[in-house]
């Protein structure tokens, strides 16, 4: 990468129990995005604490109650720390914004997203669009349209620039999630991310919508776009419902999702990673966490079984 490019700033928030995939998506960026600073949002005290034990060089730690307005502790009282995680989330640029003035743009991503080329190639198409903000199509495979219920975009990767037009989408995406985040389906809602069907129509001046569907690569579209393409080339993999469920154990776990032998790279990529993250918080004596899997996630995982025969559903961390 050009060592002419500006800093690119990032912002993500995880807890303790997702300190790995935290970490792992920091040496992602650190592999793919230099130059860089990814902010974290810690949201308990262990992860800060942790994370100022490990002093990634590029990670700029803020925690919670540093972010957390009236009408934010508000909507906190009834609702689950998942739906108050996207409650939050329109909330992340602003909270960097006001740390680094005349920062031209953020880009908020999920922790559990992991870079496998650079994030600058998505970037750029912003760039040349001259647009003042950037969502991500989920692009379903065509066998799971079912789930445009949901909403057609992914709150996954998402870029705000500091200008009139991007603050106006992102106060607009704030004043609505402190309204209602939850995780249900409701007049036309579903948490944070069915807000933004209406943005091509409503923002359209504003909102880029990225074409390179092809390098946005999740559960939900990795095999129908590896039988178009010949071989997937993310420039990031979303690792949605991949779950570390104690402090030596990861479920693979995709759902229903269809993933294909010809990609399970991806995976035993990312579990490399992982295993790192983890030797490395435990060098410092920092403990991994597991999150108990669901009953219904478990019902899921014997299916994942039979449906993929001789297909790893568990791994070692």
């Amino acid at each position: 990468m050009s060592s002419s490019r500006k800093v690119e700033h990032f912002v993500t928030l995880f807890d303790s129990h997702y300190l790995p995939q935290g970490l792992s998506l920091y040496k992602s960026l650190e592999a793919h995005g230099q130059p860089f600073v990814l902010w974290i949002i810690a949201m308990d005290e262990a992860c800060a604490v942790a994370l100022e034990k490990i002093s990634p060089k590029f990670v700029q730690i803020i925690r919670l109650p540093e972010i957390e307005s009236d009408r934010l502790i508000e909507a906190k009282s009834d609702r689950s720390m998942g739906e108050y995680c996207w409650t939050l989330t329109p909330f992340l640029p602003s909270a960097v914004f006001e740390r680094q003035p005349g920062l031209e743009r953020v880009t908020y991503v999920d922790a559990d997203l992991y870079f496998f080329d650079q994030p600058s190639k998505l970037l750029d198409e912003f760039t040349e669009s001259g647009k003042h903000v950037m969502i991500t199509d989920h692009a379903f495979a065509p066998e799971y349209a079912a789930s445009l219920q949901y909403g057609r975009f992914c709150v996954q990767f998402m870029t705000f620039r500091s200008t009139e037009g991007g603050l106006k989408v992102l106060h607009w995406w704030q004043d609505r999630c402190v309204e209602w985040c939850y995780s249900r389906l409701e007049n036309g809602k579903f948490g944070d991310q069915k807000y933004l069907d209406i943005w091509p129509e409503m923002f359209g001046e504003e909102v880029h919508v990225l074409s390179q569907i092809n390098r946005t690569v999740a559960p939900w579209n990795v095999h129908h776009i590896g039988l178009l393409t010949g071989r997937i080339e993310p420039v990031f993999y979303h690792f949605h419902s991949l779950r570390i469920v104690s402090p030596t154990r990861v479920v693979l776990h995709y759902h229903d999702y269809k993933i294909g032998r010809s990609n399970r790279w991806i995976y035993d990529s990312y579990l490399g990673v992982l295993r790192n993250a983890a030797s490395t918080m435990r060098s410092y004596a920092i403990p991994v966490q597991g999150l108990p899997m669901p009953k219904e996630s478990c019902r899921a995982l014997r299916y994942l079984k039979r449906w993929f025969s001789g297909r790893l559903a568990w791994a070692q961390l």
